[in-house]
């Protein structure tokens, strides 16, 4: 279903304190994404949603969240279109694309769509 929010990122400046933090507020249970040179460790908070966390020199703020479209060529078109501001979608290979939004009034998002056909940049 479009719209729905699908995944959310937290950024942390110490990831073991984080997961600590957020294990034992909710109960998430965290495993390693098996990303190559990146610590992002992620958790399913339901059958169809989940998030992750991350390390970054720029830990807090917002999280961003994710919300799915099946069509993220249409969706980045229609924001641009509504007066809101869209990147080119980026490629996550083997799981789908991404591309980071923000309404008119600067509120920043992120869209998803899943495609395991992508390819790994090479």
């Amino acid at each position: 279903m479009a719209g729905k929010l699908v995944h959310f990122e937290i950024k942390a400046g110490d990831v073991d304190r984080s997961v600590g933090f957020w294990s034992g507020i909710f109960g998430w249970q965290f495993g390693d994404s098996g990303m190559p040179g990146m610590d992002y460790r992620m958790t399913q908070t339901s059958p169809e949603q989940g998030g992750a966390i991350y390390g970054s020199e720029q830990p807090g703020g917002p999280l961003t969240i994710y919300f799915d479209t099946d069509d993220i060529d249409a969706t980045i078109a229609q924001i641009r279109e509504a007066g809101g501001s869209a990147e080119d979608k980026q490629p996550i290979p083997h799981v789908g694309w991404f591309a980071g939004a923000k309404d008119p009034d600067g509120n920043e998002f992120s869209l998803f769509q899943a495609d395991e056909s992508v390819a790994a940049p090479g």
